[in-house]
């Protein structure tokens, strides 16, 4: 409320044109637009490769989490929302995704995870953050915030409808309290899909009108095609298709336009990101740090510290 949020505070000094665009497009599915990304494969593949051979695993997703993270240290202005027609600096680099739980009756049950990042963190921070979150939230037993709330709200007629409507309403006005807003994954700075885990094409998936989400990523499985290179030779390739959904208000596009340059650069050269990057910006009244993740000596293994 009056410009404070627990995750963020209002912006100040807009360009009008962009401050007008919530009037015209009060939610999000009203301003999503769509975008295509097919990464090359093959580069990807080889640094995972190597990185193996050195006994620390690391996946697709892990790469793209981190390149995102690093472009959002270069250009802060993505890292921002829109709620009650008003833009907000995020307080926080957030990324939430689902992942499948282990039943014990191979039924196909999901949870969700969220987890906070520093904008200085690499590729090796982010891979032990991943690990961690996920290791914390696959088992069926310990299956987190948001499907024990779900469960208990679920056993009593009407009272979904209720607890959602309540918290869209102190939501709007910034009335959330922090604790529960940590636990919901529909406020993040992205939300990422891997339908290539599971054997499914990308997807371009919407963002929520619920929480403050202003990105959505959908990975989907590896496509092999021909092409003709520059002597007109057929070649053999492999793209990693990535579908992405983004909220148009919340910058201009030409910024957007240096924030994709960033990631892609990035994940073209994942080496770039083992090394934390010189520089790292902030938006305005929203600097924010995270407590690095701890690695073991163990063969590359990493744990999160406590």
């Amino acid at each position: 409320m009056f410009g404070f949020r627990p995750e963020g505070r209002r912006v100040k000094g807009l360009d009008p044109i962009v401050q007008m665009t919530p009037y015209i497009m009060p939610m999000r599915c009203d301003a999503q637009v769509f975008l295509d990304y097919d990464v090359d494969y093959d580069p990807l593949m080889r640094y995972i490769a190597q990185k193996s051979r050195e006994g620390t695993k690391i996946t697709f997703m892990e790469i793209v989490i981190a390149a995102f993270v690093r472009a959002v240290s270069q250009v802060p202005e993505i890292n921002r929302f829109v709620m009650n027609k008003q833009f907000y600096n995020r307080k926080e680099l957030t990324v939430s995704f689902t992942l499948l739980l282990e039943t014990g009756d191979d039924s196909i049950k999901e949870n969700t995870a969220k987890i906070f990042f520093d904008p200085s963190d690499t590729i090796f921070d982010v891979s032990a953050r991943i690990k961690a979150a996920v290791e914390a939230n696959r088992k069926e037993e310990t299956s987190g915030f948001v499907l024990s709330l779900a469960s208990v709200l679920l056993k009593v007629p009407f009272l979904p409808n209720l607890a959602v409507g309540v918290v869209k309403l102190l939501d709007r006005y910034g009335l959330c309290p922090k604790a529960l807003l940590d636990g919901l994954p529909f406020h993040t700075s992205m939300y990422i899909t891997n339908n290539a885990s599971i054997g499914l094409m990308r997807v371009y998936h919407h963002i929520y009108n619920f929480g403050n989400t202003s990105l959505f990523f959908g990975m989907g499985v590896p496509k092999r095609f021909n092409t003709v290179d520059a002597k007109g030779n057929v070649v053999r390739k492999c793209q990693l298709p990535i579908g992405i959904t983004a909220d148009e208000r919340v910058c201009a596009g030409a910024v957007y336009a240096k924030f994709f340059a960033v990631m892609k650069h990035c994940i073209l050269h994942p080496e770039t990101l083992e090394t934390p990057p010189e520089h790292v910006y902030y938006n305005q009244g929203a600097e924010y740090h995270v407590a690095k993740p701890e690695r073991t000596a163990a063969a590359g293994s990493e744990t999160v510290k406590a």
